[in-house]
This record gives C-alpha cells, structure tokens and sequence, in this order.
C-alpha cells in the first residue's frame, strides 16, 4: 500500500470482492485487487502469478492486458493531473468515499 508516495504497509490481507461474476481465471488476488478497490479509493495494480499478466482494478472494475509502457501512462493518467504551462504534472488529491456512498453502491447490487 502506497500512501502519499511513500510505503504505507506491505503483506496485507485485502477484502475479497463480492461480485460472483468475474471470470474464474482470476484469483484470490483478483479478486483482492477488486476489492479493495471497492471498498477505498484505491488504484490496484495486480500481476497474475501464473500468466504475469498485468491488471488495474479502480472503482471495482478490472481491466486487463497491461504492458510496462501502456501501464505507466494509464497509472499517470489516473494519478497525476495534467500538465501545467511548463511541462510540470500536478498530483490530483482524491476525496475519499464516503460510508454513504459505499452503502448506496452495494444497495444498488
């Protein structure tokens, strides 16, 4: 877990998604990485022991198929803000959800 650019916590247990319809080729980590990344406001990235493909969970859903160079531009995308008039990028701050907004996403499943 990186937290504000720095090593927050390492070998943790992560909450298991509980959306039943992810493919079976996805595993305890998978389905850790879509977890988390439903219970938090959390980017997980997610390399698959037995294939290494490369995955992003964010805001539950799981895209697959990563490579070092598409990546890095994704992770920018999503973490950085876009470029200022001198070529410098910009961190985006992401507001943490709720415990209302969470509630109001699993009432909806």
């Amino acid at each position: 877990v990186i937290r504000y650019g720095r090593i927050y916590a390492a070998g943790c247990i992560l909450p298991l998604t509980e959306n039943n319809d992810i493919s079976r080729e996805m595993g305890t980590r998978h389905r850790a990485a879509l977890g988390m990344s439903e219970n938090s406001d959390a980017i997980v990235v997610v390399v698959s022991e037995e294939t290494g493909t490369i995955s992003i969970a964010d805001n539950g859903t799981i895209s697959r198929g990563y490579n070092s160079l598409n990546l890095r531009k994704t992770l920018e995308k999503l973490l950085l803000g876009s470029e200022d008039e001198n070529g410098k990028r910009r961190f985006l701050f992401f507001k943490t959800r709720d415990k209302k907004d969470r509630r109001r996403k699993n009432e909806k499943k």
